[in-house]
């Protein structure tokens, strides 16, 4: 590591540049590496390069560490020693040299580290799905999903490439999709369960999984899992025991009659979106922290046809309240202590509490982590009132 400076006097000594994914392709001295002809690249490549496992990358604008985990647990109810790694927290790297052979790795690969990508070649890629996110850091939602769609390019016609029906990636793998039910892909989701090529895999009741964004996931976790060749009493198994991960609608305890549910992984819009679906009603939703850009309107048919009342914390909480003005009761707090306050004070039995921001943290948390747990301390206090 090298502080207090560019960096870029130290380029004429070196051959290859290693970046962290949070470093910007356009910073100076990634700028001046390429200017100089230096090879650019970053962990993501590094590791793979130094690794003989089976990968299985998972990438999408939503859901991504969702399917990462329960990609591993259904190849673990199948007997084989998967290690979910990347973005989902170990950083592959970290498994260079310490993880077997034999065990596939399944692993989040997010857009940032996509892009850095040169020669990646996962045996298995997975899209969860395609939206609109880092627009700030990407400048564009095509050069967003150019970065994301990178992760198909290099592979090669013996490996799979799962995306969601209508979507074309690139490379030469063999393709599999899935979609809605009557979208024509191989593996269909509805309220009634997922279909694999017409026959039922499994019930949706059967999905331990909240929400139909989750039944999504599912549904890309599954057709990878069965396009590969992994058999089905593993995939049933897993989708019956897999509860989610935290901070994703996890649910973190109820109150007077009240749930209260932490969704601080919603950084965008689009998975606030799909957090007010998985509720009929009754919501009571926190949002707000370090806006992304393209507002927040999008919400307002949402909000007013299920909430109760937002209450809007961090940087954007002005900017929420004028893009849901008329749309819903809005209460500007400020800070998630005074959210959580003047909703538990507010909700009714059989009501939510909704943590899902539709923003970064930055602003108030280190990142959503953090915020999540501040969240559950605080539904931990009111239980102990």
């Amino acid at each position: 590591m090298h502080a207090e400076t560019s960096g870029v006097e130290l380029l004429e000594a070196v051959k290859t540049v290693v970046k962290s994914p949070g470093v910007p392709r356009d910073s100076e001295v990634v700028s001046a590496a390429l200017a100089h002809g230096l090879t650019v690249t970053g962990e993501l490549e590094i590791a793979w390069r130094s690794l003989p496992n089976v990968v299985w990358a998972v990438t999408g604008t939503n859901g991504k560490t969702t399917t990462v985990e329960l990609v591993a647990a259904i190849l673990r109810a199948a007997g084989e020693p998967a290690v979910a790694a990347g973005n989902v927290g170990t950083p592959l790297a970290a498994l260079v040299g310490q993880v077997d052979a034999a065990a596939p790795l399944v692993v989040e690969a997010s857009s940032f580290q996509i892009e850095d990508a040169l020669a990646f070649a996962p045996e298995r890629a997975v899209l969860v799905n395609l939206g609109v996110d880092h627009i700030d850091r990407h400048g564009s939602v095509d050069a967003y999903h150019r970065a994301k769609l990178r992760l198909f390019a290099n592979q090669t016609a013996d490996a799979l490439a799962v995306a969601p029906v209508g979507i074309a990636v690139p490379g030469d793998a063999r393709r599999v999709a899935f979609g809605p039910a009557g979208s024509g892909a191989e593996l269909e989701f509805s309220d009634a369960g997922l279909f694999y090529k017409g026959d039922l895999v499994v019930e949706r009741a059967a999905i331990a999984l909240r929400g139909r964004h989750n039944l999504e996931n599912a549904a890309a976790a599954t057709v990878a899992a069965l396009a590969a060749g992994v058999p089905l009493k593993a995939v049933r198994a897993a989708l019956a025991e897999f509860r989610g991960v935290p901070h994703r609608l996890e649910e973190v305890g109820c109150v007077g009659g009240v749930l209260y549910v932490n969704d601080s992984k919603a950084t965008n819009v689009a998975s606030t979106e799909r957090a007010l679906e998985s509720f009929a009603g009754g919501i009571h939703l926190i949002a707000g922290g370090r806006p992304k850009g393209g507002g927040f309107r999008s919400l307002r048919t949402l909000v007013g046809e299920r909430c109760r009342c937002v209450y809007t914390i961090g940087e954007a909480a002005e900017e929420i309240a004028r893009d849901l003005n008329g749309a819903v009761a809005v209460e500007v707090c400020g800070t998630l202590e005074r959210a959580v306050a003047l909703a538990s004070e507010r909700a009714a039995a059989g009501e939510v509490v909704l943590l899902s921001p539709a923003c970064a943290s930055f602003d108030q948390f280190r990142d959503f982590e953090e915020r999540g747990e501040r969240f559950r301390a605080l539904v931990a206090a009111l239980r102990s009132r």
